[in-house]
């Protein structure tokens, strides 16, 4: 190595020691290890694997081969949720012992494998939403395999449970592999009803609070999110992003924005409209049509 270069190293190194004395970002000084992000993605994958066994397989053989493949697969995928869990908790209170969260991840993870059949109904319905609400959709299974919109959905249904037993860092990592996969962001705090449908999803942000009922249909590009967020952390906990009763249709581009504003049950939110104020039942609101100007093209004339 050259003399300058050691010397640019050098201070590199200087420089960042600087930075972390400084606090201008967050070190982790502690040993105990952080919740590991690949593992909570093998975790989403077997989860996927119990619930809809053929379609999330690695090989080709099904976890419904035999019932002690299945039996097998809940035990794995318990122990190793249950382990994240843990590092969620104890990343957050280093000066404890890891084992002293062994017995509140249990309890997270008991609640959370006795609501998994309850999840596995709701994401039934989701499906079939996809199916009746998409002409283009040939079949159910078309859904499960191929539409970006059933994977988030489907893996926020996972983080909020975990998100409503207050776990931290697991929804989060959860919705954002989801996020980065498909372009959907479901925050892990939703709340979202039965039969939900998202076709085909690219730029769609549903936010923390946002309450959606049962029967809702959001396009592509769709905002539910908050109407201003210079509050900062001082909004945290409050109620700040919209919510959408019963039989809603959202077209794309539309943006819904305030934790006041309510759209009510079965209305039309038309496509690219800006909504801030509560929309009464059984309305449609569509942006005023904007007047193309047509001219003859010159394009072929010499």
């Amino acid at each position: 190595m050259k003399n300058n270069s050691k010397k640019n190293l050098d201070t590199a190194m200087s420089e960042i020691l600087a930075g972390y004395r400084e606090g201008a970002l967050p070190i982790r000084e502690a040993l105990s290890p952080m919740p590991s992000k690949q593992e909570i993605i093998e975790i989403i994958w077997n989860l996927h694997r119990v619930l809809f066994p053929g379609f999330f397989e690695k090989g080709e053989d099904s976890v419904l081969k035999s019932e002690d493949a299945l039996d097998l697969l809940l035990y794995e995928t318990y122990y190793r949720l249950k382990r994240q869990i843990m590092l969620a908790f104890s990343f957050f209170a280093p000066e404890k012992p890891f084992s002293d969260f062994e017995e509140q991840a249990e309890a997270v993870c008991d609640a959370f494998f006795t609501k998994l059949p309850h999840i596995q109904i709701m994401l039934g319905k989701d499906v079939n939403a996809g199916f009746l609400g998409d002409p283009a959709a040939q079949s159910k299974e078309e859904i499960v395999i191929c539409y970006p919109g059933f994977y988030a959905i489907s893996v926020y249904r996972f983080a909020h449970e975990l998100y409503t037993a207050k776990v931290p860092l697991l929804p989060r990592i959860m919705t954002e592999h989801a996020h980065s996969l498909t372009g959907i962001d479901i925050n892990a705090g939703a709340v979202i009803g039965e039969n939900f449908f998202i076709d085909h999803g690219t730029g769609i942000v549903i936010g923390e609070t946002c309450v959606i009922g049962k029967n809702v249909k959001v396009y592509q590009g769709v905002t539910l999110g908050a109407l201003s967020t210079r509050g900062g952390q001082s909004l945290a906990g409050v109620r700040r992003h919209p919510t959408v009763e019963d039989n809603v249709t959202i077209y794309a581009g539309a943006t819904i924005l305030g934790g006041e504003t309510v759209i009510g049950e079965n209305s039309v939110i038309g496509g690219n409209c800006f909504v801030t104020k509560p929309i009464p039942p059984n309305t449609k609101v569509f942006a005023a049509t904007q007047e193309l100007t047509l001219k003859p093209s010159n394009i072929n004339k010499e």
